[in-house]
């Protein structure tokens, strides 16, 4: 069952949150092997709005990527519902976008032609997709290396086409799954404060699943905590940053060290229980 938890404010967001584009309810999901069965996730219910930019954490195996791909459509519900913009999800989402842990670019393609990948298998018209192109790699300061192939990109900058293409389609709502972990933590820094501009300039709704506690309350106007295996929601934040946040002050701020201090107790209880 979710808690609330209000740290100094209401959700501040890129606009003031809409109506509820993701709709979780009671959701579980189990896997099932011969020997036995695993619950991954236990009754969750959960509710996004248009605009929000919600991050997602947890200890390791409770489910949080899990949760992303049931919202994606790429695994099936084993009890309870998952809607976007009033639709059941019964399949996989074409107007999402989703960024995975590894930023997967194809060797042989330059940053551009990488982007490009998503307009093709998508059948986007090829002047608008160009168009869009050109505005992301401007966006997250890719240009100059629009013909740079992977291995001459830093892991950010490699991170930096991956988000490029995830965005080409502008979805209403992208996905994010643990994306900047395997980065050093100057360039993770870096990272955060690309996407808050990124979230602020598009108003893309945005989930982000994440180990780190830091980056949750960093980038989240609202932080979701979740319980080991099997995954519930233990408690809800919203610590009341303003959009715009200048990376220093944000973690100086009192608001900021209240929710994190308040999610280490949530996981460090949690973990203590299992």
């Amino acid at each position: 069952m979710t808690t609330p938890s209000i740290l100094g404010g209401t959700v501040s967001g890129a606009s003031a949150p809409g109506a509820p584009v993701i709709e979780i309810r009671d959701l579980t999901r189990r896997f099932a092997s011969k020997r036995s069965e695993t619950v991954a996730l236990d009754n969750v219910s959960l509710s996004v709005a248009e605009g929000e930019f919600l991050t997602i954490a947890g200890p390791s195996g409770c489910g949080k990527s899990t949760m992303l791909k049931i919202v994606a459509g790429l695994v099936p519900v084993s009890e309870g519902s998952v809607s976007i913009m009033g639709q059941q999800v019964v399949g996989p989402q074409k107007q999402i976008g989703f960024a995975f842990q590894r930023s997967a670019l194809l060797e042989w393609r330059g940053v551009r032609k990488n982007i490009l990948l998503q307009a093709e298998m998508r059948g986007m018209d090829r002047a608008h997709a160009n168009r869009r192109a050109d505005e992301l790699i401007e966006l997250t300061g890719l240009t100059g290396f629009e013909r740079a192939l992977p291995h001459e990109l830093s892991g950010g900058m490699q991170q930096r086409v991956a988000l490029c293409r995830a965005l080409l389609h502008e979805p209403r709502i992208l996905l994010m799954d643990e994306p900047f972990g395997a980065l050093d933590a100057l360039t993770r820094e870096q990272m955060n404060i690309e996407m808050n501009r990124i979230w602020r300039e598009t108003g893309t709704t945005i989930l982000l699943v994440t180990h780190s506690v830091a980056e949750a309350v960093y980038l989240g106007n609202r932080i979701v905590v979740m319980s080991p295996r099997p995954g519930r929601i233990v408690e809800t934040l919203e610590p009341g940053l303003p959009a715009e946040r200048d990376y220093g002050q944000t973690m100086n701020d009192p608001r900021f060290t209240a929710a994190a201090d308040r999610i280490r107790d949530l996981l460090g209880a949690s973990q203590a229980h299992d």
